[in-house]
């Protein structure tokens, strides 16, 4: 049974460049302005991967104007964590990030376990089987949390 979107969606992993823009992207996609959807990273190191860019090119999800930005950023630039209804966690890292700035706020934070793609494959194409792999991931977990939809 699915449950009803939440007002607002942080998603979180490393460096906000491969699984959490992702997530992103595809839920704006799917659930469009019915829900607030952000994404962050532990760190802000990398800019959007070019391998995600593509797989979620292939279901129409556009990510090549992703800015990747760090949890501290989101903090010196305004945004609040207390302002979420959720932040889902797609890495181990940014979950406990998560948890200890949300410690004092009553909000909830999920891990959602989500390969992480990058290093997999030696080719280009076993490349984008992984990468894949992890897009087709966020498609379930969110079918499964939020109930049927179609890629328009």
């Amino acid at each position: 049974m699915s449950k009803s979107l939440p007002q607002s969606i942080l998603f979180c992993c490393d460096h906000n460049a491969v699984r959490s823009p992702m997530a992103e992207g595809i839920m704006k996609k799917l659930f469009g302005t019915d829900t607030y959807v952000q994404s962050v990273g532990v760190i802000n190191d990398l800019e959007i991967d070019g391998f995600s860019i593509a797989v979620c090119e292939e279901i129409d999800v556009e990510l090549s104007r992703h800015r990747s930005r760090s949890f501290d950023e989101m903090e010196q630039w305004g945004d609040n964590l207390s302002s979420f209804d959720l932040i889902v966690a797609l890495s181990p890292a940014s979950q406990r990030r998560a948890l200890e700035l949300t410690r004092l706020f009553h909000l909830t934070v999920e891990y959602w376990q989500i390969l992480d793609p990058t290093g997999i494959g030696e080719t280009r194409e076993t490349k984008l089987v992984s990468y894949r792999q992890t897009r087709d991931q966020i498609l379930n977990k969110l079918k499964e949390k939020w109930g049927q939809f179609a890629l328009t």
